[in-house]
């Protein structure tokens, strides 16, 4: 039933810190074992604390996703950074990248022979400043370019000034139950391909980059250099479902108040607008909630969940925990992380990302 929760006002998010601790020193003793640099992606959390944590740990960097969260964790002392993403940059964006490569080392991506050229025109001398990945296609089919045609990237951005020093992908089609080994199998037969076509141009994939959460277990460390898992730190009811982690290693949760109960029905404070709408066809609900295990979130309004159960439910006025099934969607929505050690409220951890989103 409930567990014991702080008293701040609900809905509010809430980190168990032993937990979250105990998650990145897992993920780092892991990925060290198998001799890989782990890089992790900060957009899931957005937290200068946490990277704090993971920097500690080990991590050699931080990956983010826009220029935006490069910029902000620039400003709080970072200076080790991957955009991973294949930016287009205009004047503005590129005037913002330029200021971010002052304060830090960073790596950005193209993912075409335009974008090469594009990037380079837009950095102008500070092209020089930063380093280059050619992103690859690994099989989800949303960004990258193909393998075997990444040589041809690499060479319009080098004879465009950039300096190339490697290759990366995101396995993003390990999300389901079935699909994380052979999608980490995927990601190695394209960074292989991908390597080898930037040798054949002349260039060396000295940084070959890969990996996610639910993939990089199944990492090939003869393949890949570095990995940049993201959700790790914290957990969701996805990884649960695709049994990546367990019940217990869900750091992060909501908390939330049963504001009406009746019989087989309740309804919680928490809805779209915290815990996000994501619900894959393998996650059995709009998320989990660990200390109800016979009850299910079966609708979300925007400031409420509907939960049924053949079980006992909580009565109103009750604090329920609740595992959204995207954490990074969750983090996103929220100005703050509630960090909990032993159920009791020791801090507030802003999130100096928030909204950074370009």
């Amino acid at each position: 039933m409930p567990t014991r929760l702080p008293t701040a006002d609900t809905p509010y998010v809430r980190v168990d810190t032993d937990v979250l601790d105990a998650n990145i020193a897992d993920m780092a003793t892991r990925v060290a074992a198998q001799g890989l640099a782990l890089r992790p992606h900060a957009k899931t959390h957005k937290s200068a604390d946490i990277a704090r944590r993971q920097i500690a740990s080990g991590a050699v960097g931080l990956t983010v996703a826009t220029i935006g969260e490069a910029q902000a964790f620039a400003a709080a002392g970072f200076d080790d950074l991957f955009i991973a993403y294949p930016l287009w940059l205009t004047a503005s964006k590129a005037a913002r990248l330029r200021s971010v490569v002052r304060d830090a080392s960073v790596r950005v991506t193209v993912d075409s022979a335009a974008g090469a050229v594009a990037m380079a025109e837009a950095l102008g001398d500070a092209r020089e400043s930063v380093e280059v990945l050619i992103e690859v296609d690994s099989g989800q089919h949303r960004t990258g370019t193909a393998p075997a045609d990444a040589g041809t990237v690499a060479a319009q951005a080098v004879a465009h000034g950039l300096r190339v020093v490697g290759v990366f992908t995101f396995p993003g089609h390990g999300y389901s139950p079935a699909g994380r080994e052979s999608a980490a199998q995927q990601e190695a037969r394209a960074i292989t391909d991908a390597a080898d076509a930037l040798s054949s141009v002349g260039v060396d994939p000295i940084v070959r980059s890969g990996g996610s959460t639910p993939t990089v277990e199944f990492a090939h460390p003869d393949v890949l250099t570095e990995v940049r898992p993201g959700v790790y730190p914290f957990n969701d009811a996805q990884q649960v479902a695709l049994g990546r982690a367990n019940v217990d290693d869900v750091s992060l949760s909501v908390a939330a108040t049963v504001v009406r109960r009746e019989p087989g029905r309740a309804l919680l404070d928490c809805g779209s607008k915290i815990l996000g709408t994501e619900k894959p066809d393998w996650v059995p609900g709009f998320g989990l909630l660990p200390d109800l295990p016979d009850a299910r979130i079966v609708a979300l309004s925007e400031h409420h969940a509907t939960v049924v159960s053949e079980g006992p439910l909580p009565e109103a006025g009750s604090v329920v925990r609740v595992f959204p099934n995207h954490v990074c969607i969750t983090v996103n929505l929220v100005d703050d992380l509630v960090a909990v050690t032993g159920g009791n409220e020791v801090g507030r951890w802003p999130l100096l990302a928030r909204g950074a989103n370009s």
